[in-house]
């Protein structure tokens, strides 16, 4: 099954040109036979990531919206409380795992990311950290599975249509 996907690079520095990142995620939705529906930078700036959050999730197409970038303990990393302010459900499992995982590729640090998963408006948002090291290992070691219909014993794609239950 196809996955259309939004991806927003949360910067005050990078351009299209220069995001490695992105560009990282890019390779691996198009490697994974997902679509990329959308894809914009955006400065560290909690208004404007709202705002292009709630546009996405207000888009049928778009089923799962990706952020890299802002999720670490800086003044101006606000990603994650752009996240809250539009979620419906946190997924705290997503950040448990990906903490753990990263532990593995850069020890003790991985306690300085903030990466964190919601559903909003039957959306997964999942906000990464801007670090090619970090989108890497989020694919890698969680999104490539979950969103995978054929992974077993139970993936995210799976629960699309129930998503939006009431």
């Amino acid at each position: 099954m196809i996955v259309n996907i939004a991806l927003l690079t949360v910067t005050d520095t990078r351009t299209f040109d220069n995001d490695k990142s992105g560009a990282i995620l890019v390779k691996k939705i198009e490697q994974s036979n997902h679509k990329l529906i959308d894809r914009k930078i955006c400065k560290d700036n909690k208004n404007e990531i709202v705002l292009i959050l709630k546009e996405w999730t207000n888009q049928k197409e778009i089923d799962v919206i990706i952020t890299t970038g802002g999720t670490g303990l800086t003044g101006r990393d606000i990603t994650p409380e752009a996240v809250d302010e539009i979620a419906d459900k946190h997924i705290p499992g997503f950040g448990e795992v990906f903490r753990t995982l990263s532990l593995k590729t850069v020890g003790t640090s991985s306690i300085q990311s903030r990466a964190c998963a919601a559903l909003a408006n039957g959306k997964y948002i999942f906000a990464l950290p801007g670090s090619s090291g970090g989108v890497t290992d989020a694919w890698e070691g969680i999104l490539k599975y979950q969103l995978d219909i054929n992974h077993k014993p139970c993936n995210f794609v799976e629960l699309f249509p129930r998503l939006k239950e009431k």
